[in-house]
């Protein structure tokens, strides 16, 4: 019986999947197995990943043909994976050693559908810990409970995959799945339905992920359409959390949410090329006008001023039919 399946997507991380790599190695087990998926890349690292799974215990390589992003390599991962818990890394991030027997003892002592970590953002030779937004440690609770309140950061909002851990049960109920295509944001759909659906959940102060950032090809460093791709995923957010039960409670999260994230872009926007701008502006102008309108309305109300004028402004933009759709 597999314990633990680590599921770890690579794409052109040549200069980082060594690091990655030799991580994995001191996390080993032989209960372990850790299913590298190579989306495509067009370096070195398919080569890099072939002498992996001769020398890595546990290790397995699936190739995508052509490019899918990271949400559809993750959801290869998923299945193919064994383990009676299951979890992420990205392929230009790094573990401690020993961690991942740290966290299935966690996810095991605590009896959860799921667990969230804190980690460890690397910024050139700055080392930063980020702390799960959940007051309570190692209490198991009812995660619906930890999305609220709306005009503070929680648990939905620590939207990455790889800091936790996850049982198989929820794999099975078709929770752990991510929005095929969807080239950034894709942890955001993910992490609301977690949260709406799971019926455990834990947050333990166990660090061990390094979480790179400031990485050229990361999208999160390019301009360039694919970033556009948080528009489709709040868009879900909002669409799965107007049917649930307590919509009326959580709605105002996820609407708030997508405007701070909308006004973000919004404010960085000469980072983007000016086709891509253009095409911000009237898709987020859209997607306001999508939102429910006295909702969109409290939201706007309880932001600062300098968010709310910013987006105000662009609700009364004019929406062509095909941003509209």
């Amino acid at each position: 019986m597999v314990k633990l399946s680590v599921i770890v997507p690579f794409y052109n991380v040549q200069q980082y999947a060594p690091d990655t790599l030799r991580s994995l190695r001191a996390n080993a087990r032989e209960d372990f197995e850790f299913i590298l998926v190579d989306d495509c890349s067009r370096d070195e690292t398919p080569d890099i990943l072939a002498r992996a799974e001769r020398e890595l215990p546990g290790a397995v390589v699936v190739r995508h043909e052509t490019n899918g992003g990271l949400a559809t390599a993750r959801n290869t991962g998923l299945d193919r994976a064994r383990g009676e818990y299951l979890t992420f890394l990205d392929g230009d991030d790094w573990l401690a050693p020993g961690y991942y027997g740290q966290l299935v003892a966690a996810i095991e002592g605590l009896g959860c559908d799921f667990v969230r970590t804190d980690h460890v953002q690397c910024t050139a030779r700055a080392r930063t810990v980020h702390r799960v937004p959940h007051g309570l440690r190692d209490v198991v609770m009812d995660p619906r409970e930890a999305i609220l309140p709306a005009d503070r950061s929680t648990s939905v909002d620590y939207a990455y995959a790889w800091a936790g851990i996850y049982h198989r049960r929820l794999a099975d109920r078709g929770l752990l799945h991510f929005t095929d295509g969807l080239r950034t944001a894709e942890d955001r759909p993910w992490i609301w339905r977690l949260h709406r659906e799971a019926e455990s959940f834990a947050a333990v102060g166990l660090l061990g992920v390094f979480y790179r950032r400031g990485v050229a090809s990361s999208l999160t460093q390019i301009g360039d359409v694919r970033q556009l791709d948080f528009i489709r995923a709040f868009d879900q957010v909002v669409r799965e959390t107007a049917q649930d039960r307590d919509a009326d409670r959580l709605l105002p999260k996820a609407v708030r949410t997508y405007c701070a994230i909308i006004s973000h872009h919004l404010g960085s926007i000469e980072r983007f090329e000016p086709p891509v701008a253009r095409k911000l502006k009237s898709l987020s102008a859209a997607a306001l006008k999508r939102m429910p309108q006295q909702v969109l309305d409290d939201a706007l109300d309880s932001m600062d001023v300098q968010r709310a004028t910013r987006l105000r402004r662009l609700r009364r933009r004019p929406v062509s039919a095909e941003a509209a759709a």
